[in-house]
């Protein structure tokens, strides 16, 4: 028989799985509103402008348009790794959101190895993108499967050794803890100390989640449109949600680790954690209709030569100072 402790948590728990797909459905929406916008007033054009005031019924439109598509899938796919592979690359996100701190007393799961929950459970993304690629049948998609599966695994080095720089810091993997141990003013951020591993991380995350200029994986003016090339409706639908819920939780934990997460100035709140989260996503969309995308082996280059090196040189320095 189950306590009452632990119906409580099982409550708590179904509400925050709901809670977090609603944000999913509900940030897509709006993400992909302010990236349109965004991009139009970088490249001095209005963005979509006709569906709702200023456009802003667009992105409904084409959540509405997507779902009413036919679902297809080509003669030669494997029936089973194709319909799997974009449940399996939006389904684990729901969980990355249970460790995550979004005010003092907002955390759905306040776990001590939080952050290697969300690292072990983002990589279940890549296994999604390669079978989505191998499973079309498709050489396009293949390719882009294959540039998903090299980009992610040397990305996620120099990822994991930045966050091992804040974590030998702090003595902790819990996200709340590493929360309360920072001021709420910039000055006292992990951002002051760890200035390097937070620059190895933002690089890291534009890589990670495949965004320009990093966005080899679904290169257009390549691979048309790289490892979903066969997918439509709600199978491009999902894989589509699932880009920027993980932008979301990279950047998520980006603000936990180096800006203090729900600390701020006036009064500690989810409201100062949902500002730095968005300023770092607008920044993601900035960078992307600004920088134009670099080649391969550019961006394998970046990595192995200089992110990989500079981040072994920052942990063992964070260690040695530490030690000290």
């Amino acid at each position: 028989m189950m306590n009452a402790i632990d119906v409580h948590m099982l409550i708590r728990l179904i509400i925050a799985v709901v809670a977090a797909m609603a944000w999913v459905g509900i940030n897509a929406l709006v993400l992909v509103y302010c990236e349109r916008k965004f991009a139009g007033h970088i490249q001095r054009r209005p963005g979509p402008f006709e569906v709702g005031p200023h456009g802003i019924l667009q992105p409904l439109a084409d959540g509405l348009k997507l779902m009413g598509k036919q679902l297809f899938r080509p003669a030669g796919a494997d029936a089973f790794l194709f319909w799997l592979a974009p449940m399996l690359s939006l389904l684990p996100v729901l969980l990355l959101f249970l460790p995550i701190p979004y005010g003092p007393m907002l955390t759905a799961m306040n776990v001590s190895l939080g952050i290697l929950l969300i690292l072990a459970f983002s990589s279940l993304n890549v296994l999604a993108l390669l079978l989505a690629g191998w499973s079309s049948n498709n050489k396009w998609g293949i390719l882009g499967a294959a540039r998903a599966v090299s980009q992610s695994v040397a990305y996620e080095i120099p990822l994991l050794l930045s966050v091992l720089a804040v974590t030998f810091m702090t003595g902790s993997f819990n996200l709340s803890a590493i929360s309360t141990s920072q001021g709420a003013w910039p000055w006292q951020w992990n951002l002051m100390a760890q200035p390097l591993a937070f620059f190895i991380y933002l690089v890291s995350a534009f890589g990670e989640t495949n965004r320009a200029p990093f966005d080899l994986a679904e290169a257009e003016s390549e691979l048309t449109a790289g490892f979903h090339t066969e997918y439509s409706s709600m199978g491009f639908g999902l894989f589509f949600m699932a880009e920027y819920a993980y932008m979301v939780v990279v950047c998520s934990v980006c603000t936990v680790l180096f800006l203090g997460g729900f600390r701020g100035p006036v009064a500690d709140g989810w409201w100062w954690f949902l500002a730095k989260t968005y300023a770092l996503l607008f920044l993601m969309i900035w960078v992307r209709w600004t920088y134009p995308r670099v080649r391969f082996d550019q961006l394998l280059n970046i990595n192995w030569k200089w992110l990989l090196p500079l981040a072994v040189f920052n942990l063992l320095a964070t260690a040695f100072v530490m030690k000290l």
